[in-house]
Parts: structure tokens; C-alpha cells; sequence
């Protein structure tokens, strides 16, 4: 005898009063996202947005935390949404997704560039309350 039960739940994304603070905290907000000094590619991402650095270095999981493969396959999956949204601005508020992000899979970018882009797709999506992929923006 074979016997299934399906349920459905609705996880809610719980942020708390420190990090709210810290969405709105003003002053050294700009993080520059750049490849490192002897890379022979060069690319810049430069995030101007209050709070990042704030939440970067108080909120985010440490640098080592998560393996530079983990952040290129989410880096990729966010990368296509975010981009996609861009294209759509009657869909999506053309206020949050401005331009368009330049990300190929077939380049090294090394690993603090995608640990800080990453954190960057985590901390907009928790601030907006935005889902750029399958997965609750978790820290």
C-alpha cells in the first residue's frame, strides 16, 4: 500500500530590527566589486547603495563561509534573473533593476568578486523583499 500526503508551506522571510537598521544606514555605501590587481581580465561592479558595506561586514556570512563554485552557480542563477527584469521594466519596477549585469560563466572572476556580488543579490533581495530565484534570500 502506497500512501502520499502533499502540503504546501509558505516560508516567510524573517528579518530582524538590526538588520532593518542597517538597510537604511548612510555613509561609506559605496562597495566597489573589481578584479584583483595581476587578473588579466578587468571588470568592475561598482554597488552604490545604503547599507550594503554596513550589512556586508556585520551581517553576511564570513568570507570562506560558502565555496567559490556555490557562489558562481547562484551568482549565475541571480545574474539571469536580475537581467531578465531589466529587459521588463512595465513588469518590474524599473527603480530596483537600472542595468544590466555583464556575467559570464566562462570567466574566473576569483572568489571576492563573486562572495561580494553574491552578498549584494542576498542583501537587495532581503531589503526589497525580491525573489531572484527559487531559494528564501537566507544569510
Amino acid at each position: 500500500m502506497l500512501s502520499m500526503a502533499c502540503s504546501t508551506s509558505k516560508e516567510a522571510l524573517v528579518i530582524d530590527d538590526t538588520e532593518k537598521e542597517l538597510f537604511n544606514k548612510k555613509g561609506n555605501d559605496t562597495v566597489r566589486i573589481a578584479a584583483e590587481e595581476d587578473a588579466e581580465d578587468e571588470y568592475e561592479i561598482i554597488v552604490i547603495e545604503p547599507g550594503f558595506n554596513y550589512w556586508l561586514q556585520s551581517i553576511a556570512r564570513p568570507r570562506g563561509f560558502y565555496s567559490q563554485s556555490f557562489l558562481e552557480t547562484r551568482n549565475r542563477l541571480f545574474v539571469l534573473n536580475w537581467n531578465q527584469r531589466v529587459l521588463q521594466p512595465t513588469i518590474y519596477n524599473p527603480d530596483l533593476y537600472l542595468v544590466p549585469i555583464d556575467y559570464e560563466p566562462n570567466i574566473d572572476y576569483g572568489y571576492e568578486v563573486n562572495y561580494k556580488l553574491y552578498n549584494y543579490f542576498i542583501y537587495f533581495q532581503r531589503k526589497y523583499n525580491q525573489r531572484l530565484g527559487p531559494y528564501f534570500p537566507r544569510i
